[in-house]
């Protein structure tokens, strides 16, 4: 893991240095939109609406919409909000653990000890779990003054941003108003029914089978030679020229050559990645997947045992050509 930043908890006068590091992360595979017609792919770019000028994100502003008027506010200006210097964490009270309702919670961060000595922060440790307490902090953090929760998860610090009070909406559903008439028998009959569910929760017994089944069919694709070569049709993207790529025309044209001279980079890459890879959930490519092509069962099996993301990537490194994500 890379920090992405440094912070220092401040309650009374400790301070208890940390280095910040995301604790989660998207597993979904990334996916970039082209023309069905002829592949071209699809960028975003960056218009002025007065001059029509393709704008740079070195001269882009932030500003906000006042209806008849806007306001545009500068890189000083934003600078200029004393929470966006602010490199603390402040706590401002330790509430009980179960008065933090989990709706709150927002994005999770793992907090390393910076310093020589870890005393301080295993001594916030061990006083929070000691006193069951979770701390409520204040922190800035990607231009936002943020409300989190301090709390200990494995032995380390973890920080949770949280939102703010009125960024939570009250449920009020005239349907749960009216009264209903629950019998005891039936109340009988649905605890009998949570019973045979019982069990320990392990997210590890868990897999995200729409993923899996995205993989299974981009391999297939690439075994049977159904994918565009990325570098030749798109080109390699200088600094100086974003955005720009091959006449397509030309790049399919060689895109057909190299692979009538049988250098056929994707299916033979593909073949390698693919028969090492197999899918816990037992299923091969739907036929609805590959249609009436037959070799989605080269591509295909059973993937064994537990697919974790770190696993996944662990495979997917291994090729000798890994797919480019989205830009």
């Amino acid at each position: 893991m890379r920090a992405i930043g440094k912070r220092v908890i401040a309650f009374g006068l400790v301070n208890v240095p940390v280095k910040i590091y995301s604790a989660t992360e998207d597993h979904d595979i990334s996916l970039h939109q082209v023309h069905d017609k002829d592949g071209g792919r699809i960028r975003y770019q960056r218009r002025c609406e007065i001059d029509g000028d393709i704008v740079p994100y070195e001269h882009i502003l932030k500003a906000y919409d006042a209806g008849d008027r806007t306001v545009v506010l500068t890189d000083e200006d934003m600078k200029s909000l004393p929470e966006e210097r602010s490199n603390e964490i402040e706590v401002v009270e330790f509430v009980p653990d179960d008065q933090v309702d989990p709706i709150m919670f927002e994005r999770s961060y793992f907090l390393e000890p910076d310093s020589k000595s870890a005393k301080a922060y295993v001594l916030l440790r061990k006083t929070l779990e000691e006193t069951n307490r979770t701390a409520i902090v204040k922190f800035a953090l990607r231009q936002k003054t943020r409300l989190g929760a301090l709390r200990v998860r494995d032995g380390v610090l973890m920080l949770q941003g949280l939102l703010w009070a009125d960024e939570v909406r009250t449920a009020d559903f005239p349907s749960l108003s009216a009264d209903v008439r629950i019998t005891e028998k039936e109340l009988e009959m649905s605890s009998k029914l949570v019973a045979s569910y019982e069990s320990d929760f392990s997210p590890e017994k868990f897999e995200d089978d729409y993923q899996a089944q995205l993989e299974q069919l981009i391999d297939a694709k690439l075994e049977q030679g159904d994918a565009l070569d990325t570098e030749a049709t798109f080109g390699e993207e200088s600094e100086g020229a974003k955005g720009e790529v091959l006449d397509l025309m030309e790049a399919l044209r060689r895109s057909v050559e190299r692979n009538r001279s049988g250098g056929k980079t994707s299916s033979g890459k593909a073949s390698g990645k693919t028969a090492s890879r197999t899918s816990s959930s037992g299923k091969s490519t739907s036929s609805k997947s590959t249609s009436s092509k037959s070799t989605s069962s080269k591509s295909t099996g059973s993937r064994g045992g537990s697919r974790s993301g770190s696993g996944a990537k662990r495979e997917r490194a291994s090729s000798s050509k890994p797919r480019k994500k989205a830009g």
